[in-house]
């Protein structure tokens, strides 16, 4: 006996192509990844590269497996990631209410605005130095040596996106006796809950980097200062080891934060 299917309606054929188009990309990905790995593993093999100075993917998983034996990469991860959250949880939150103040103020927007412009030009490398010497070493200075790279650039963002809204809607608000408050709740902020997320989506990747200047000179744990120790070691596999997984701790966050992305969107969208 035959069951005669429903036809799929036109929504159902586009979220259809949707997730087999999302299967071919991360598919391909995937494929991508796989290969250069390969060629890496064969280079080095038959030496056409040097795997001392540049390794090998058997090397790096002979590395990860001595560093978990003994429990120390569960640490290393561990504080680089805390402190990369930490700065950019803080990151956001500064910037958004500075942002806020700015556009609460035009004065103030006036008088900051090109501060914030030079602050966010100036190369946050140099500044590392000086705050091991305000702050000393430890996880204070590698916190705010994350913050400083992308705080700047951030608040300028955020700022951009209030200024961008709809001004018709803003002056809506107005006519029906709504006050600047409400003008700034209703309106500004969700209408720049894009710019919000695509800020949020570069954030995550400078703070880790921040994290990562920090670590190269104020630590004793985490993944920058494994770089900075292998180096010094000549121990390569160390610190590519070290790299690779930073690239993977910078997917997942971005990762995080895209399921974030998703998740507001939806909900915009109900």
């Amino acid at each position: 006996m035959k069951i005669n299917k429903e036809p799929l309606t036109n929504q159902e054929k586009y979220m259809k192509k949707h997730r087999h188009h999302h299967a071919q990309i991360a598919i391909l990905r995937l494929l991508l990844f796989v290969l250069f790995l390969l060629l890496w593993e064969v280079s080095a093999d038959r030496k056409w590269i040097d795997s001392f100075f540049f390794s090998s993917p058997s090397r790096v998983v002979r590395q990860i497996i001595k560093l978990s034996l003994d429990h120390s990469i569960f640490l290393h991860v561990g504080i680089t990631l805390v402190e990369t959250i930490l700065s950019f949880l803080l990151v956001f939150l500064i910037s958004l209410i500075v942002a806020t103040a700015l556009w609460y103020s035009t004065r103030l927007s006036e008088v900051l605005e090109p501060y914030l412009v030079i602050l966010n030009s100036l190369p946050k490398s140099a500044l590392a130095p000086l705050f091991i010497v305000w702050l000393g070493t430890g996880t204070k200075t590698i916190i705010v040596a994350g913050i400083s790279v992308a705080l700047f650039g951030s608040i300028i963002s955020f700022y951009t996106g209030f200024k961008q809204c709809d001004p018709e809607k803003v002056t809506l608000i107005y006519t029906l006796g709504g006050h600047r408050k409400e003008a700034f709740g209703k309106v500004v902020l969700p209408n720049s809950i894009p710019i919000l997320i695509s800020t949020t989506k570069v954030n995550i990747g400078l703070a880790l980097v921040g994290v990562i200047i920090g670590e190269f000179l104020a630590a004793r744990r985490g993944l920058g200062y494994l770089i900075i120790y292998g180096s010094q070691v000549f121990q390569l596999d160390l610190v590519i080891t070290s790299i690779l997984i930073l690239c993977i701790i910078a997917m997942g966050l971005y990762k995080g934060i895209q399921m974030v992305e998703h998740h507001i969107r939806k909900q915009m969208k109900a």
